[in-house]
């Protein structure tokens, strides 16, 4: 659709951005500039070259029809000459008073990187454009227009003895149990034969390693690719340190808190299936587990839908960037959860069509063969379940910090109807009676102490809250940190009811019990 003044002036007045800029004239001596420019758009979003406006006032100063002429033809010899490889331009002219202005279309480039023909590789940043020095970020250029498949890189000095046998065995028993299937072979006699047995079986002789070769998965000179390493790998990190997970679980609501309540370190390295295993372990220990009824006895549902959470840690693992140094992050505060990815979104995906399940795969080989590992269709639906389940999901492509982040709200303790402290308070105690009547005298004394009767309960009559607590005191934590854990201030009340009861029938100790008033006690899992 062309282009009218109003269209110029409504450009003119939001002033030069990353893909409108504006240039008063062009002549030989400034042809360079112009060319650089087109490279940084072509190398970026592409955009439009706006030639009669004065890119320091935004005066508007209209071409004649000579210069109109003269400027159409010096911008065609810049897009062949002085763009490597040369590009395609589209320009028109708009009239206005006094003249005309002239409108150069350029695309974004499908042979990125481009550069000029001093050999320079330009980009934009903003309304202005910059220089790219940096090998990572023109294999990305290079890996947005299918020129190179970072998965598909060998890692040298890693082999086939460097992969899990497990997961191999895994691994093939998933790809192929179709063929399986129709030999009739007990499963589990399977899950006992070697990896070589398995692959005789399903490929007429073959060993594992010439199928995995066959497959992509290992080059003909017998090294893993990046692909193999990281899905079956026994500890790819030696090889690719940064492609691994680091998970926090912060107090308060910002990434700069010095407190936290629980974090990954090396534990967190392995293959893509440990890490898949690894970050959703993170988050089920870390999130709530809420009670959708006030029923004692009702089963306890993760704040955050499990089906969720496991289709964006798939989607991290699979479509991160493998070209960026970097690992996958993982913070919990205590109003959301972030999940950051290294890298910004494919070229031709945005925030809004990934909602509508437009999927294009960044690592191709990782995403053909994960498919065996980790559970996800293929189908490109991953985003679209996960925001059915849970519709307040928010996407973010930051280009400041080159990551895809996602944003997941925390949910209310009671996210169907919140219950106030003072309801948990003076109801709990009633509640763990009234619904243990299978191990308690129905005929008690109602004037009981409840402390009495709480002496009578067991691990498996306790409520999901009580054994949450139970499994996040793995390591030592304060009746501070316990009371967040389940959403409650930390007063005298709720440390009698949640901390010193679980104390008391035995499933916590205290770290320092010769001092039970230290101010910094904290209290641990018995080990039974």
């Amino acid at each position: 659709m062309a282009m009218t003044i109003e269209d110029i002036i409504r450009l003119r007045n939001n002033g030069e951005q990353t893909t409108v800029q504006f240039k008063e004239r062009i002549t030989t001596a400034n042809k360079y500039d112009i060319g650089c420019e087109m490279v940084a758009l072509s190398n970026t979003q592409g955009g439009i070259i706006i030639i009669g406006i004065n890119d320091k006032t935004g005066a508007l100063n209209p071409l004649s029809y000579t210069e109109i002429q003269e400027t159409t033809a010096i911008l065609g010899n810049v897009a062949s000459e002085n763009v490597v490889p040369a590009i395609l331009i589209t320009t028109e002219s708009v009239t206005t008073d006094g003249g005309g202005v002239v409108i150069a279309t350029i695309k974004q480039g499908v042979n990125k990187p481009y550069h000029d023909n001093k050999g320079i590789i330009w980009v934009k940043q903003g309304a202005d454009k910059r220089r790219v020095f940096d090998n990572a970020e023109l294999a990305g250029m290079m890996m947005e227009t299918r020129r190179i498949s970072p998965d598909a890189v060998p890692i040298h000095g890693a082999d086939y003895s460097h992969l899990d046998e497990n997961t191999v065995r895994e691994y093939l028993i998933k790809r192929f149990r179709h063929d399986i299937d129709r030999q009739s072979i007990p499963n589990a006699d399977l899950w006992h034969k070697s990896v070589d047995e398995i692959s005789d079986i399903v490929s007429n002789g073959q060993t594992a390693e010439s199928l995995l070769t066959n497959l992509g998965l290992i080059t003909k000179e017998g090294t893993l690719t990046l692909a193999a390493l990281m899905l079956m790998g026994t500890f790819p990190q030696r090889w690719l340190p940064v492609f691994t997970a680091r998970c926090i679980s912060f107090v308060g609501n910002s990434i700069g808190g010095s407190q936290f309540r629980d974090k990954s370190g090396s534990e967190a390295d392995g293959n893509a299936l440990h890490l898949y295993k690894y970050i959703m372990s993170f988050l089920q220990r870390n999130l709530r587990q809420t009670q959708v009824e006030r029923d004692f006895n009702s089963q306890g549902v993760l704040e955050i839908s499990a089906t969720t959470l496991s289709e964006l840690v798939v989607n991290a693992i699979l479509h991160r960037s493998y070209i960026i140094d970097a690992p996958i992050r993982i913070f919990i505060f205590d109003n959301r959860v972030e999940i950051h990815s290294p890298g910004l979104l494919p070229e031709g995906v945005n925030t809004d069509n990934i909602r509508h399940g437009i999927s294009v795969p960044r690592n191709q080989l990782l995403f053909n063969h994960g498919i065996h590992l980790l559970p996800y269709t293929g189908a490109g639906s991953g985003i679209m379940r996960a925001i059915h389940d849970t519709p307040d999901v928010r996407f973010e492509n930051n280009t400041t910090i080159n990551e895809f982040v996602i944003t997941i709200e925390r949910k209310e303790l009671f996210d169907n109807q919140p219950i106030s402290e003072d309801y948990l308070d003076t109801n709990l105690d009633t509640n763990l009676v009234t619904n243990l009547d299978t191990n308690l005298d129905t005929n008690l004394d109602t004037n009981l102490d409840t402390r009495e009767v709480r002496k009578k309960i067991k691990f498996s009559d306790l409520d999901k809250k009580y054994k949450d607590i139970i499994n996040y005191c793995s390591i030592p934590r304060s009746s501070k940190e316990i009371l967040q854990r389940v959403g409650l201030s930390n007063h005298t009340k709720n440390r009698e009811n949640y901390v010193l009861f679980l104390v008391e029938n035995g499933f916590l100790e205290p770290s320092n019990p010769e001092k039970p008033n230290d101010p910094n006690q904290k209290y641990r899992r018995i080990r039974k």
